[in-house]
């Protein structure tokens, strides 16, 4: 099968999350990669086998090299001038005095794409902070509007600034592989899990942006379209999203409660926000005469936004989840068989697929080191100097 990024090879130097995030897009669609990992800072073995890091870097493989040796760097640069991307989320001076900045790999490689994630932006006072997801959910702002009204700042429960920008910087990547072929030249994309933070805050910041309104935290109601949020039934719990008039008054016919529709207090969208308490108190009513299983699937039958909520072995023992197929298996030559999430977007001709497990820490060195042209000999020389 044809992959789509197939004929581009990648450089990643990445660790942590947001980084990995990015490349993993890439690595899904077929990129390949040649995961670069550094010998004086080797990945703690129980964290390599463990869930987080085999979900992260599948389709990879992995070399070593001592980027502080200047044999280390000379690899690098060699592996760098042949090709197509590379992708760093280092501090932002640390390439520089690496010597393996974009300006600097650009002059051998004019084609190369640069992509760069840090903490704050690569430039600006808080340039040099070191960047931490849950640093950058309170400093762009996710926490102020996440929680009960006056629970006090929470964070979301999954690194939503790293993710976020992992996939901003994989599709900047995308858009300059694009344009290069117009332009013949690679140029350097960078974004930051600040930039990220604040730019998935979308419609509260608009709020903020364009009416002035700060928004406050709304806990599981949505801020502003009513009655969307969490309702109690018989046996739990369910999401309805019935805002707008037609939505509402098919909401009230499906429970049973059709005198609410020309309620005052409920009768208009701004009537519905002011006496918000007040409605989800009497669609309660109705909603715990039945379970939860009941109301989604008649809701759904009306024609009103409904769902279940779940927890995580729940989601995957889906019947949807399992049909859209994500999660796949991949084979490990130490863990065995194992599940990973699969990839979120299919291609109806050219479809990304899970293909390699994650490698063994310098698994492919030697293999890497002999498609640059070093023998046998050379390789073990490099291993007996500590470079690889």
């Amino acid at each position: 099968m044809t992959l789509p990024l197939e004929p581009y090879t990648i450089i990643d130097l990445t660790r942590a999350r947001s980084g990995p995030t990015c490349v993993r897009q890439l690595a899904d669609m077929g990129a390949r990669v040649i995961q670069v990992e550094t010998k004086a800072d080797p990945q703690d073995d129980f964290a390599r086998h463990g869930f987080d890091y085999q979900n992260l870097h599948r389709n990879k493989r992995s070399m070593t090299l001592d980027l502080k040796h200047p044999k280390g760097v000379e690899i690098l640069k060699q592996l760098a001038a042949r090709a197509d991307i590379l992708v760093e989320n280092f501090r932002p001076d640390v390439k520089h005095r690496l010597g393996i900045d974009y300006e600097s790999l650009s002059k051998t490689n004019p084609r190369l794409i640069y992509g760069s994630i840090s903490g704050f932006g690569q430039t600006g006072p808080y340039r040099d902070r070191p960047g931490y997801d849950q640093i950058a959910q309170g400093l762009g702002g996710l926490m102020s509007v996440t929680g009960l009204p006056g629970q006090g700042p929470v964070r979301a429960g999954i690194p939503v600034a790293d993710l976020a920008a992992g996939i901003f910087l994989a599709q900047g990547i995308l858009a300059a592989l694009l344009e290069r072929e117009r332009s013949g030249r690679g140029q350097w994309v960078h974004t930051s899990l600040l930039q990220a933070m604040v730019t998935i805050l979308d419609f509260q910041a608009a709020r903020w942006l364009i009416d002035k309104e700060i928004p406050p935290q709304a806990g599981n109601d949505h801020p502003t379209g009513i009655p969307t949020g969490v309702f109690r039934t018989a046996d739990g719990h369910i999401n309805i999203a019935a805002s707008g008039q037609t939505m509402f008054r098919r909401l009230c016919e499906a429970l049973v409660t059709q005198a609410l529709i020309d309620d005052p207090r409920f009768k208009t969208p701004p009537d519905r926000s002011k006496n918000r308490a007040a409605l989800t108190e009497e669609l309660e009513k109705a909603l715990v005469t039945r379970s939860s299983q009941h109301w989604v699937e008649a809701l759904n039958a009306a024609g009103v936004p409904c769902g279940p909520i779940l927890n995580v072995k729940e989601v995957f023992e889906n019947p949807q989840v399992r049909h859209l197929g994500l999660a796949t298996k991949v084979v490990h030559p130490r863990l065995g068989e194992l599940e990973v999430q699969n990839l979120p977007v299919t291609l109806s001709r050219t479809p990304g697929a899970v293909r390699m497990p994650t490698p063994e820490l310098g698994q492919h060195t030697e293999e890497i080191l002999g498609e640059l042209g070093y023998s046998r000999e050379d390789v073990a020389a490099l291993r007996r100097e500590g470079v690889v």
